[in-house]
């Protein structure tokens, strides 16, 4: 049986107490829980559109997954939300930036509302 433990950065928004944890470390993965566009310090929704807020997701997933000891380069599987779908053309501009030269797998769906009415939230696995 293996095990599993939590990761937890103040470089990223701190979870909800007894909710969540930021990522969980089991075998070789770690599974990060959906990052929105928050500043880890301020706690607050950064201000901007979805391009902005794309990349402070990601920023905040980045944090995270060194804190593991991973990196955005061993992302395996990566899942988007966005409220509207419309958005999805400019959150890929910046998506793409990322990840390295192989792309994670991916899924990306509309929905009808995200924690705090963000626009973008991302979640994702990487190795270890």
């Amino acid at each position: 049986m293996s095990s599993k433990s939590p990761v937890l950065t103040s470089k990223a928004p701190k979870p909800l107490p007894g909710i969540y944890s930021q990522a969980i470390k089991a075998g070789d993965f770690v599974f990060v829980s959906g990052a929105v566009p928050m500043d880890p310090v301020t706690m607050e929704i950064i201000k901007g559109d979805i391009q902005d807020h794309t990349h402070q997701c990601i920023k905040n997933l980045g944090a995270i997954l060194e804190e593991a000891g991973s990196s955005l380069d061993k992302v395996v599987k990566v899942n988007v939300f966005l409220s509207n779908m419309n958005d999805f053309a400019k959150m890929n501009e910046v998506y793409k930036m990322y990840w390295g030269d192989i792309k994670p797998c991916r899924t990306c769906v509309a929905v009808k509302t995200l924690p705090l009415n963000v626009d973008v939230e991302i979640e994702c696995t990487a190795l270890l």
